[in-house]
């Protein structure tokens, strides 16, 4: 029986891996699985050998204050990894942490083939990264097409997926009527996944949502979170009194909640794709702290954070980012498009355009079917 360790570093990593191997249990049944991951690979009954919130840290400040957590953290996961022998590493994502540990297992181990998923974003910061990748990856696996062009100057090998989030699914028959009560529009609001990222921004939320409630009262304000936090903010919704809120971790019920968004408020991150791919309108928020944002700000090489931007060219979604991110601008933005028809259908229209150039449809069975062939 063949052997696949899969690798995450928090939980938009995770639910990446899932789509890939929920393709590749359909198409074979002889490979065993262990892992490093959360809610999303759980689910299709693979274990991980630690709960994903213990390496999932944001920011420069917060790597610096964890830094023997995690480098004991590596080198345990590295331990474990040669313990279990497999034959392919699938490290996704969160290169700060994956990588380091696909380093060490090729080093104590070359055997064992390592396949990264999301190349380490090289066209935003950092370029050397590409030539340190060519000692220890043996094949890459990308969400753009862009970024080919990167390590083919190199010679690694690397094939273009196209996003496993951006697939077309079927259509679900979850009926959503339930949660969405008095037919009142819905606005998603995407908090982050990680615990700095809520900490900061759901304050911030709670007083925008107070102020869309003094000028309209027919809209549901849905928090789409996962199981590790949902509770969190269901306590802090409580508090407020809110009438007009909820939060849910369910993947499939969020998807449906998307789908029948009027609007959608949401962190910087992989989320904002599917929210165009579902042809939401949206504006995109983002807040850290001050040292690490003048960190970012000498190092990256782009002026926008949000891909569908970058590609672009040009902010076609609005970004709201550091001090610009308060509830006051939150609000004046999300109440100036409700009341602005056309420049919901304009940012419709022009992020889908980009957004068919990350798209294959087959970036599941493409990526799955480079794992298979690397046995």
């Amino acid at each position: 029986m063949k052997k696949i360790f899969i690798l995450t570093g928090e939980p938009s990593g995770d639910k990446l891996a899932s789509k890939v191997i929920t393709q590749l249990q359909s198409s074979s049944q002889n490979i065993e699985y262990l892992s490093v991951g959360g809610e999303n690979l759980k689910a299709l009954n693979i274990k991980s050998i630690y709960d994903l919130k213990e390496v999932t840290y944001i920011g420069f400040t917060s790597v610096l204050m964890n830094i023997f957590k995690i480098k004991k953290k590596i080198n345990e996961t590295v331990g474990k990894i040669i313990e279990f022998k497999p034959d392919i590493l699938f490290s996704v994502d969160s290169p700060d942490f994956t990588l380091r540990v696909a380093k060490k297992v090729k080093k104590i181990n070359p055997e064992i083939k390592t396949i990264h998923f999301v190349a380490p974003q090289v066209w935003v910061w950092r370029k050397h990264r590409v030539k340190h990748l060519k000692s220890f990856i043996d094949h890459i696996l990308l969400l753009f097409p862009f970024e080919k062009k990167y390590f083919d100057k190199e010679n690694i090998p690397s094939t273009f997926t196209g996003h496993p989030l951006l697939e077309n699914n079927q259509k679900s028959k979850i009926d959503i009527s339930q949660i969405i009560k008095n037919h009142k529009k819905i606005i998603s609001i995407f908090p982050g996944s990680r615990k700095s990222e809520i900490n900061v921004l759901l304050p911030i939320l709670i007083n925008f949502i107070k102020m869309m409630n003094k000028k309209y009262d027919d809209f549901f304000y849905i928090f789409h979170s996962n199981s590790d936090y949902n509770k969190i903010i269901q306590n802090k919704l409580l508090k407020e009194d809110f009438k007009n809120c909820a939060s849910i971790s369910d993947e499939k019920i969020k998807s449906e909640i998307l789908k029948a968004s009027k609007f959608a408020v949401t962190k910087s991150g992989t989320i904002s794709l599917e929210i165009c791919n579902a042809k939401i309108p949206s504006i995109i928020i983002y807040k850290m702290n001050i040292i690490n944002f003048l960190i970012v700000k000498i190092l990256v090489n782009v002026k926008f954070a949000n891909i569908i931007n970058i590609a672009a060219n040009e902010e076609i979604i609005p970004e709201l980012l550091q001090s610009n991110c308060n509830s006051k601008n939150i609000f004046n933005k999300v109440d100036g498009f409700l009341n602005d028809i056309e420049s919901m259908k304009n940012q419709i229209n022009k992020s889908h355009h980009i957004l068919k150039n990350f798209k294959t449809d087959k970036s599941s069975v493409i990526a799955a079917n480079v794992l298979i062939n690397s046995f």
